[in-house]
């Protein structure tokens, strides 16, 4: 099995976001912005009235700069405004401005005073949030096995980013056994949906030789399922199995393609990997291989740092699983 050298990463899902109906498979936020609201101003006349969910709704329009400008701050008001009415969503998506400083100055503490709020309400991404900030300290005193708690009670409704989570756990043996069969085993329940994080994960683990036979054409497979739902991190992948020819045929200028994606999703190690490609082309690309093959040695795979909201335009199974996602690196 090959040593792995690459950086592991939690799941946190910031936001709730949908302008769908509660029984409606709400998508939009995954596709760069949620679809606006068909009537701003009636919205935010219900919002004036004290309707808690329009004043959600209000703040969710102005976080994600849908219909109007966004606007952290004015999102962070009417979060507030809903939340203390008690909306668990807000309650959640106001923990995730804190958690971030959008908006509000920045405090893991009040972060979690929110998660805590809407996690109390059974609300999924904010149990999933609360066990992310006990598994990294932030706020809270670290603690794998109450992140594993929340974790689990999140996964048990089937909530895709508490399973990836979960996976993650048992793939580096905190606060459980080292069990990769187990993380397999929950990255594979996170696939419903179509998951990117999830489906990234096990590319990684067939990438590396994680628990299962090293096989770079597999690890493709999954690492090009999650770069098509937008996945920053696994389009950079993508990127550089082609300019290395692990799993594809080497093709720089599948490479180019993809590392702009990622770059344009706001992946750093995109955004450096599309430099060293164009600066080799510069050079003379097809006339020098020497130079292609310096640029190759320079570039980087993804070291899972936060990503934007761009980074996801995965389907979900629920309207509480529809959310933002910012991926952080630990070691």
């Amino acid at each position: 099995m090959k040593s792995e050298t690459f950086t592991r990463t939690l799941v946190l899902l910031i936001a709730v976001a949908s302008f769908t109906a509660a029984d409606c498979n709400s998508q939009e936020l995954f596709d760069g912005r949620p679809k606006a609201p068909d009537n701003f101003s009636r919205l935010q006349q219900k919002a004036e009235t004290g309707d808690a969910e329009a004043q959600f709704r209000l703040g969710l329009a102005y976080e994600a700069g849908s219909g109007v400008p966004r606007d952290y701050a004015q999102a962070a008001i009417w979060y507030k405004k809903a939340a203390d009415r008690g909306h668990s969503g807000a309650q959640n998506n106001l923990g995730g401005l804190y958690s971030r400083g959008l908006g509000v100055p920045k405090s893991d503490t009040e972060a979690v005073r929110w998660y805590v709020r809407a996690a109390a309400e059974g609300q999924l991404t904010a149990e999933n949030n609360l066990g992310f900030m006990f598994a990294a300290g932030r706020g809270v005193q670290q603690s794998d096995e109450t992140a594993l708690f929340w974790y689990r009670k999140a996964a048990a409704r089937g909530y895709a980013g508490a399973e990836t989570n979960l996976g993650f756990m048992y793939s580096t043996g905190r606060g459980v056994p080292l069990d990769t069969k187990e993380a397999m085993g929950w990255y594979r329940k996170a696939l419903k949906g179509g998951f990117a994080p999830a489906e990234f994960e096990i590319g990684q683990m067939y990438f590396h030789g994680t628990g299962v036979p090293q096989n770079f054409p597999e690890a493709v497979k999954w690492f090009r399922k999650a770069a098509d739902h937008g996945l920053a991190s696994a389009q950079n992948q993508l990127g550089f199995a082609y300019s290395h020819g692990q799993g594809v045929r080497q093709d720089y200028s599948q490479a180019e393609k993809w590392y702009r994606l990622a770059a344009e999703n706001g992946s750093p190690e995109g955004q450096h990997n599309l430099t060293a490609i164009l600066a080799s082309s510069h050079k003379g690309r097809g006339a020098d291989t020497s130079v292609e093959a310096e640029a190759a040695r320079s570039l980087v795979m993804p070291s899972r740092l936060p990503v934007t909201a761009r980074d996801l335009r995965s389907p979900r199974n629920s309207e509480d699983q529809d959310a933002l996602e910012l991926r952080f690196s630990h070691e």
